[in-house]
């Protein structure tokens, strides 16, 4: 059999065309309500709000939290931001400079790189935190002072043997209002309660 067209035969472009056909036409779609309208305008208004706080809203957190002595040895450090060994050696070197060649007269707020120390002395230890420029000193000093508090309370008169010889043990505490460099629980007796919990379960 021969395939061949007719030479005298013309194809047209409308024998393909399906603009004709309604089976290939595309379904027509309801006009929006005016609720539906409101709704998408309301969804459209919310994103760009939260791509407006995810890009220019400042994250504030407790960088490290570093507990010294005066002659520079790191009885506490946590990190809340990744950092290299050699960089966390080189951080603890320059805070101990800082806090403890620094004028009794000064205040307890000293700018650090593109962040500020917050540091308070007892006795001969230095407690030292990093936190973002914009955060509120006042507020980080009182939360040195609690976590002194609870301290003394625990290890009733706490000195510096007592971090040295129950490391785990103020690690622990300090986990228990201080979260991924949040500020979590500020109770003093919630704390303790906690604290005489898990001393119960060892």
């Amino acid at each position: 059999m021969d395939f061949t067209p007719d030479r005298g035969s013309s194809v047209q472009s409308s024998d393909f065309s399906f603009q004709s056909n309604p089976i290939f036409q595309p379904p027509s779609q309801p006009a929006a309500t005016e609720g539906e309208k409101f709704l998408i305008s309301l969804f459209s208004a919310c994103l760009i709000q939260l791509e407006h706080l995810i890009h220019f809203t400042p994250v504030t957190m407790i960088r490290f939290i570093l507990l010294q002595n005066r002659q520079g040895k790191t009885r506490l450090a946590k990190y809340y931001i990744p950092l290299e060994e050699s960089e966390k050696h080189k951080v603890e070197y320059e805070v101990h400079r800082l806090v403890v060649n620094r004028d009794p007269k000064f205040t307890n707020f000293v700018e650090f790189r593109t962040y500020k120390i917050i540091y308070r002395r007892y006795a001969g230890l230095f407690f030292s935190l990093c936190v973002d420029i914009t955060d509120n000193e006042l507020a980080y000093l009182e939360c040195i002072h609690l976590f002194v508090e609870i301290l003394d309370h625990f290890f009733s008169n706490v000195c510096e043997l007592d971090l040295v010889f129950n490391f785990h043990k103020v690690y622990l505490i300090l986990d228990e209002f201080i979260l991924a460099g949040e500020l979590q629980e500020t109770s003093k007796k919630a704390i303790i309660e906690r604290m005489g919990e898990l001393e119960k379960q060892e």
